[in-house]
């Protein structure tokens, strides 16, 4: 097809990320590498692949034993607990590195991992190294097991149980001053519920694993403020009206004094950036790292959060506040990876929408190719739907994750709403592919399937292609489904 390079990382290129879109915790991370040789790559672990076929079981009876068998690791720092259907990482990483730049040491618990296990545990802002997580994984194993025995269990804890502990006995090991903890599924029933909170925060609420948490937006509302605790503070993002009233009602039935915006908090997307403003404070001029407007929403929450915080004694200035939300960065979120590249991690309708406000609002290139997977189980109607208008064919591929709904079973589900169509197969296959044949690929659908892009990427896999070049030249892409040829 010809060498044409055109990414950073790949030898001869003249693209470069622009400042505000620069990883700090990258430059962090390559520092500790060039002082240690200490890496952070860990894909998984044998421990934690064993726990992985036990599924989703939520309820906390199994982590509250066994944190106290373990001498309850995740009581001492000051805790931010944050749940909600979207936005959560980005707002917990706002959070984090406005946390860091005003001095404090600051252990974050995210998920899920997009390519390396070790981004689900964070010291200030960094993923901890692999010699860490084999530490720290070990001795949590021996204690697992010793426990297991005592209740006469075989099947103790989940992968996330599993993780949410480790999470906590790594914190402790670095002696945060904060955690902030991001809930997996939901809150009430959901393991990092055992936390006893300084703050909690949820950023937004929508359908999404209505099969646990129920198929009305008010029975979501009602499991995700199952995180509120009397007399916490609690920061909330804008919900549609029947989930706000649930959260309000409960909010109001436990004493936990609200922030929600229109009554307490306030944003203004301006020419000049975001205008916040809470109860104890303002910020102007809010130029934030992560792409989408929805990201406004999310700033806000932070701001709450960080204010709350400050009435609790914490001193953070305002320009460390300025500084972390314009540098905060979090992988797979509508993140340019190369010109003509894009990931974000859409998987449901409400991702979706925030996905296609971005693409509208940007120049339409002359072929935009949606890169689409998604997990088993998922619908594909929801999410596919608000994406159709700016994208000018979709492919359907899979990456390697076991829950990965197969390409040619999503193509022959989306068919009907999508005229023009590919199975593209695996990603390793597609995303060469349609990288070479559009202008701007977006690759969403899955976080899973935007953490495979990444890691297809940055193993140099579309080194020597450009956007478009097989159609400069002349060269057939993807076949469409069911043409001669084709699957």
């Amino acid at each position: 097809r010809g060498v044409v390079l055109c990414c950073e990382g790949t030898s001869g290129s003249s693209w470069s990320r622009p400042p505000h879109e620069t990883w700090g915790h990258l430059f962090r991370s390559l520092a500790r590498f060039m002082l240690t040789g200490e890496s952070c790559g860990m894909r998984t672990h044998p421990v934690l692949s064993a726990l992985a076929k036990h599924g989703v079981r939520l309820g906390l009876d199994r982590m509250s034993g066994f944190l106290s068998a373990c001498g309850d690791p995740h009581l001492g720092p000051l805790v931010v607990h944050i749940a909600g259907t979207n936005g959560k990482g980005s707002t917990a990483t706002m959070v984090t590195e406005v946390l860091v730049r005003a001095g404090y040491r600051v252990g974050s618990n995210l998920s899920p991992h997009l390519e390396h296990v070790n981004e689900r545990f964070l010291i200030d802002g960094v993923p901890v190294s692999d010699a860490v997580l084999e530490t720290q994984i070990g001795r949590l194993a021996r204690i697992r097991e010793d426990w297991a025995r005592s209740q006469g269990m075989t099947d103790a804890l989940t992968y996330f149980e599993f993780a949410t502990a480790l999470a906590f006995f790594i914190f402790q090991a670095h002696a945060v001053d904060v955690m902030v903890i991001e809930v997996g599924l939901g809150g009430r029933l959901d393991a990092t519920n055992v936390v006893e909170p300084a703050v909690t925060a949820i950023t937004s609420i929508g359908l999404d694993h209505v099969e646990q948490l129920g198929g009305t937006l008010d029975s979501i509302a009602r499991e995700k403020a199952g995180i509120f605790k009397p007399g916490v503070p609690a920061v909330v993002g804008p919900f549609p009206e029947t989930a706000m009233q649930a959260v309000v009602a409960r909010a109001q039935r436990i004493g936990a004094p609200l922030w929600r915006p229109g009554a307490q908090l306030l944003m203004d997307g301006r020419s000049d950036g975001w205008w916040f403003s809470t109860p104890i404070g303002e910020l102007h001029r809010v130029t934030l790292a992560l792409a989408g407007r929805h990201q406004g929403a999310n700033a806000l929450v932070a701001l709450g959060i960080v204010h709350r915080l400050r009435e609790l004694g914490l001193t953070i200035p305002d320009e460390h506040v300025l500084d972390g939300l314009s540098q905060a960065s979090i992988a797979g979120r509508i993140e340019t990876l190369c010109p003509g590249l894009v990931v974000d991690g859409a998987h449901n309708e409400a991702g979706a929408r925030a996905l296609a406000a971005w693409l509208a609002a940007r120049p339409r290139p002359s072929c935009r190719i949606l890169l689409f997977g998604m997990g088993a189980g998922r619908t594909p109607h929801d999410v596919l739907g608000p994406l159709l208008p700016h994208v000018d064919e979709v492919v359907t591929t899979r990456c390697a994750h076991p829950k990965a709904m197969d390409s040619l079973e999503l193509a022959q589900m989306i068919g009907e709403i999508s005229p023009i169509l590919a199975d593209g197969g695996p990603i390793e296959q597609a995303l060469p592919e349609c990288f070479a044949d559009a202008q701007e690929t977006i690759v969403a659908g899955s976080l899973y399937l935007a953490g495979a892009a990444r890691s297809l990427f940055h193993a140099g896999e579309l080194e020597g292609l450009s956007p478009g070049m097989s159609t400069e030249s002349g060269v057939a892409g993807a076949p469409e489904l069911g043409s001669e040829g084709g699957p």
